[in-house]
């Protein structure tokens, strides 16, 4: 998926940040997020505020009588003054391991709350490499400098199909940042799976995307495709209380065209508010666009429509109606008439 956009200048025009932050969160996921196993690794400098915030959900907050003993605290990275530091650097860095290795189409560098402390301007780098980097790592330039604005999202696009496994937000002269985004695509290597063996398609860190749903207004629609159980009922996809039949609807592009031989869905934490029944469909599609009700007549059934309980994996094996030979690009979870569900794993072989 490349973005239409030819320049990072451009992504800074007015008007332009809402937009392209909207086609990253649709076309795109968070390699870096704690929740895909992001790590921060190392900085110069978080002696204001943990390095480890960079990475966390949500956007920074603000509390305005707390302090540490090192003085404000802050949700997200800031390092000292950078005045009177005898080292001969010139900025702030920090390194971080992406939890999914991949290409990176665009950057929110977040400067939420930082009002009189944010930098200047940062940069990012990145690198491939199968150890912790060290001061032998060759780092490629990703984002040039650029300026940022305080309490703020500067939300960049980068045009680049390579892949990397960490990267290193730059920072000058020193300052805070909030958080970092990193959205891309998982460049998923297909040799670290055994032949015959079935594969999630739908799992985030094996490149599955949540594309679209009817409805998200309680949670994120990734939630649904994240790594482990939901650790509550927030960590799921649920959907406000529908007036009418139903259906609420989540579709996720797959990792790769592949068939579907065994379904989980899970409606861990779920207890009050599961959806009473379920159906299963996908289709072979080139496109993802789904908007307007378009491509809607290639979706056919997987699994007819099905009881849910309460606070439960459910397993699906003979229940699914195509044959082990047949490949889908997309899947289309229904649930009637709302409610939440934790999560959905649809395992296949990659056709």
């Amino acid at each position: 998926m490349m973005l239409d956009i030819d320049t990072q200048e451009q992504n800074k025009l007015s008007g332009a940040p809402l937009a392209l932050e909207t086609k990253l969160k649709t076309h795109c996921v968070d390699l870096a997020s704690e929740r895909v196993g992001g790590e921060t690794l190392s900085c110069s400098d978080d002696f204001f505020a943990e390095m480890e915030n960079l990475i966390k959900p949500g956007r920074g907050i603000f509390i305005d009588d707390k302090f540490t003993d090192r003085g404000k605290w802050m949700d997200g990275w800031e390092s000292r003054r950078s005045y009177g530091r005898d080292n001969g650097r010139e900025f702030d860095w920090c390194i971080i391991r992406l939890g999914i290795k991949g290409v990176i189409r665009g950057f929110d560098i977040d400067t939420n709350y930082f009002r009189g402390n944010a930098p200047e301007s940062v940069s990012v780098e990145g690198c491939v490499s199968e150890v912790e980097p060290n001061a032998d790592t060759v780092w490629e330039t990703v984002l040039e400098q650029a300026s940022v604005e305080a309490h703020s999202q500067n939300i960049f696009a980068i045009n680049n199909d390579k892949a990397y496994t960490h990267v290193r937000l730059n920072m000058f002269p020193d300052g805070g940042v909030a958080r970092l985004r990193v959205y891309g695509e998982a460049d998923v290597n297909w040799e670290h799976f055994i032949a015959g063996e079935l594969i999630d398609l739908a799992y985030i860190k094996n490149g599955g995307k949540a594309l679209l749903v009817s409805d998200m207004f309680f949670s994120d629609k990734n939630n649904l495709i994240m790594p482990g159980r939901g650790k509550d009922m927030g960590d799921g996809w649920e959907t406000k209380r529908r007036r009418d039949p139903g259906p609420d609807w989540s579709i996720v592009k797959l990792a790769s065209q592949g068939s579907i031989e065994k379904v989980i869905v899970d409606t861990c934490h779920f207890k009050g508010n599961f959806p009473d029944t379920f159906t299963l469909e996908g289709m072979v599609s080139t496109s993802d666009d789904f908007t307007d009700g378009q491509q809607e007549d290639k979706w056919q059934p997987i699994i007819a429509r099905t009881k849910l309980y309460a606070h439960r994996e459910h397993l699906f094996i003979n229940e699914i109606i195509p044959a082990s030979t047949e490949t889908f690009t997309h899947i289309r979870l229904n649930i009637f008439p709302d409610g939440g569900i934790s999560r959905l794993r649809t395992f296949g072989k990659k056709g």
